[in-house]
């Protein structure tokens, strides 16, 4: 019975949605390719589901091929989306939507479509502005965020923005600097700035 909801929910609201937006539907994940990303959407139903009660979250990547081979990977055309270079929860994109969907014998199911296309609706827009690999690495290296850190000095040294990549190790240095783990990251990442003949600069 819910299970059906959520079935019906996919293919009435969220595909049809999506389609207009350029996604195509594989399995519960939904892709658009482009020259440079592939955007995804994946729903994930929870492992503890019952009968009566259905949680799933909506999971957001995006994929870039020039990352990919950075980090010297094969290069995917259905990345999943554990893959993704760029990855978020639809509630760190949206505020309008939970953390979470849940769905029980009791719940307005249009409650739960509103909300879940209006937050789809924010997510488009926000893929919108993530247009090449420098855009992944740009919200990462703002945050700033260890995450894809060796990826992200790469690409910033590749393409000669010493001064983004320099900028982005002193708020590195200055967030985590402290952390035991520090010194395991400052190895990788001053052996990328020798690579490229850029001078290292520690705290």
């Amino acid at each position: 019975m819910l299970q059906q909801l959520f079935n019906e929910m996919i293919k009435q609201d969220v595909k049809p949605f999506l389609a207009q937006h350029g996604f195509v539907k594989k399995s519960l994940n939904l892709y658009k390719i482009t020259d440079n990303l592939i955007y995804m959407l994946n729903f994930q139903k929870s492992a503890g589901n019952s009968a009566d009660h259905l949680m799933f979250y909506v999971n957001c990547g995006i994929y870039s091929a020039e990352l990919a081979q950075i980090q010297a990977k094969d290069v995917l055309t259905e990345p999943k989306e554990a893959d993704c270079h760029f990855r978020a929860r639809i509630r760190e994109i949206a505020e309008v939507a939970p953390d979470r969907f849940a769905i029980t014998a009791d719940t307005k199911m249009d409650d739960v479509r509103k909300t879940l296309l209006s937050g789809l609706q924010q997510v488009v827009q926000f893929y919108r502005t993530m247009t090449s690999a420098r855009s992944i690495v740009d919200y990462y290296t703002s945050g700033p965020f260890l995450h894809l850190g060796e990826e992200s000095f790469h690409l910033l040294l590749q393409t000669n923005d010493v001064a983004a990549a320099k900028q982005y190790l002193q708020a590195l240095q200055e967030k985590h600097g402290a952390e035991q783990r520090w010194t395991i990251f400052e190895k990788q990442y001053e052996a990328i700035f020798k690579q490229y003949g850029v001078e290292f600069t520690k705290l």
